[in-house]
């Protein structure tokens, strides 16, 4: 970064405006950008089906933009009403009246037409050239700042910002052909974050197969010959209560700074202030009841739910061997009941000896840190693709 675009940076966050930038209703920006009416920019789009058969039901979401409607949340059972959907054509664009404020709003660039929420609106540019650079301007954080100012509602929660009112924004925008550069520009970094996602991705289905190859012995390394033993997975692990364990045992102290592990579907880290003892006899594997989902853990954390297991491996098995086996199993009673541990430690499961183990886990070991390494690269293009978004599109840097 310039000493220029730097000293601009800071005169803007001590509220000062620029040689050359003007303050409006979304910021300061360049002087030389016009308020263009939305009017001008974007049309409309109202078409109503029930047709779920040639339209397949899909979902604005924050993250990941248009998807399709998973099974779990596909509620068109219970919409009687016809014509209830919306028809998302290709390059139009859903957003979410009361959840634009965060970033609800997408295009739909698959080439089949959908089905949406007839709750969403449903609009597209006049001019092919705006398309990409709307993907981002419309989800800048200056446009989120707007849409919170002129939300309306009594609730706080349920504010929505109406199409009536997006329609008739008038906001400051670079001229055309600023706005086709400033999204080649951000175009160019999504792919290199795409890219990085498929070699993720490629990484992930290379270890899977390992997996499934050396942690049965369908593949052996070279050099082991010796037999493996077949037992129940309650004699590879130790299991330990949490909520009892925060009560008696001297491994535990209160400090505010150590990551509370949340169950669910994969484990969060998070902090608290709560004062929950931290268990430190590491490494262990934490396994959730409901979900059965695990985790292979080597650093102090806190854990207070009755849901969580926490699995000490024995001293004669490989704690990453195991954690691995524990990961391939395909175990499930059903329904919404519990795996309770004392069901899930009798599974049958075949262990080679100690030395074949530990020879397989610095394998899926060193899979595993070519990945990490891959996502740190991945979340460190990701970011600079915001910076490059809050440079841009605010006109600090201009192109």
């Amino acid at each position: 970064m310039n000493l220029e675009i730097k000293t601009r940076i800071e005169q803007i966050q001590r509220g000062e405006v620029p040689q050359g930038y003007k303050k409006t209703k979304v910021g300061i920006v360049p002087s030389e950008w016009e308020e263009i009416n939305f009017n001008s920019i974007f049309k409309e789009l109202s078409t109503y089906t029930s047709d779920l058969e040639n339209y397949p039901l899909y979902s604005l979401t924050i993250e990941n933009g248009i998807v399709e409607k998973s099974d779990r949340y596909e509620r068109s059972h219970l919409v009687k009403k016809e014509n209830s959907y919306k028809i998302l054509p290709q390059n139009y664009f859903a957003y979410n009246p009361m959840n634009i404020r965060f970033g609800a709003v997408a295009r739909h660039k698959g080439k089949k037409d959908v089905a949406v929420s007839g709750y969403y609106d449903i609009f597209t540019t006049k001019n092919q050239y705006d398309l990409n650079f709307m993907d981002y301007f419309l989800v800048s954080n200056k446009m989120l700042t707007y849409y919170n100012k002129v939300a309306t509602g009594s609730l706080i929660e349920k504010q929505r910002v109406h199409f009536s009112q997006f329609i008739n924004f008038e906001i400051p925008l670079p001229n055309r052909n600023e706005r086709k550069k400033i999204a080649d520009i951000l175009s160019t970094q999504d792919k290199v974050i795409e890219l990085k996602e498929k070699l993720i991705a490629e990484k992930q289905k290379q270890k899977k197969y390992l997996m499934q190859n050396l942690l049965t012995g369908k593949k052996r390394l070279k050099g082991f010959t010796e037999k493996w033993e077949k037992i129940e997975l309650g004699e590879i692990f130790d299991y330990i209560q949490p909520t009892q364990y925060i009560v008696k045992s001297t491994n535990y102290e209160n400090k505010f700074d150590i990551p509370v592990l949340t169950a669910g579907k994969s484990f969060i880290l998070g902090y608290t202030d709560e004062k929950v003892g931290i268990f430190k006899d590491i490494p262990v594997v934490i396994f959730d009841d409901f979900t059965t989902a695990s985790k292979y853990v080597d650093f102090p954390f806190k854990v207070k739910s009755s849901a969580i297991k926490i699995l000490k491996c024995k001293k004669e098995y490989n704690i990453i061997f195991a954690f691995a086996v524990l990961q391939e199993l395909k175990y499930s009673i059903g329904g919404h009941e519990r795996h309770w541990i004392s069901k899930f430690t009798c599974i049958p499961v075949k262990m080679p000896p100690l030395n074949e183990q530990t020879a397989i886990a610095n394998i899926l070991s060193t899979a595993d840190r070519e990945i990490e390494l891959l996502q740190q690269e991945l979340e460190q293009e990701k970011q600079k693709k915001k910076a490059l978004m809050q440079l841009l599109l605010t006109g600090i840097v201009r192109v």
